[in-house]
C-alpha cells in the first residue's frame, strides 16, 4: 500500500473535520462537548479523600521504615524489626535433622539397603534384542499376509 504525503495530509484534514463536527453535534444535543476517548486517566482512577490519602501515605512510610530498619518519629520505634524469611532457625534445623534421621532409619529397618542396579536404563540386553527382533518379524509377516489378501 503506497500512500503519498499529499494523501496523508488530506486524510489528516478530513479526520480533523470529522472530530470538529462530532464536537459541534454533541454540544448541540447534550449541551456539553463529549470526547470520544478520555484524554486523562482521572476518569478511570479512584477518588480518595485527602484524609484517606494521608492515611495511605503514612502507612506506606511506616512499611518503608520497617523494611529499611530506620525509624521516623513514632512509627518504626514501636514496630518490630523485619524477620528474615525462608531461613531455618538453629532449633528448626536440629528438629528437621532428627526427623529425617528417624525416617531414614525406618526405611533401612523396613526394606534393608536396596542394591543399586548396575545395568544402564534404556540399553537392551542381547536376549531382549533377540526377543524384540522376533516379535517385529512376526508383526511384519502378519501385515504382509493381511495386505496380500
Amino acid at each position: 500500500m503506497d500512500i503519498s504525503v499529499k494523501d496523508l495530509q488530506e486524510a489528516i484534514s478530513i479526520r480533523q473535520q470529522i472530530d470538529n463536527l462530532q464536537r459541534r453535534l454533541s454540544s448541540l444535543l447534550r449541551g456539553a462537548p463529549q470526547t470520544t476517548t478520555p484524554t486523562t486517566r482521572s476518569t478511570s482512577r479512584r477518588y480518595f479523600s485527602p484524609s484517606t490519602r494521608a492515611k495511605l501515605s503514612a502507612a506506606a512510610r511506616a512499611r518503608w521504615a520497617r523494611r529499611q530498619g530506620t525509624g521516623t518519629a513514632g512509627t518504626a520505634a514501636t514496630a518490630a524489626p523485619a524477620k528474615g524469611r525462608g531461613q531455618l532457625t538453629p532449633a528448626g534445623r536440629r528438629k528437621l535433622s532428627q526427623l529425617m534421621k528417624a525416617r531414614w532409619a525406618a526405611r533401612r529397618k523396613a526394606g534393608g539397603k536396596q542394591k543399586a542396579s548396575t545395568r544402564k536404563k534404556g540399553v537392551l540386553t542381547p536376549a531382549g534384542r533377540k526377543r524384540l527382533s522376533e516379535l517385529m518379524k512376526a508383526r511384519w509377516a502378519a501385515r504382509r499376509k493381511a495386505s496380500s489378501k
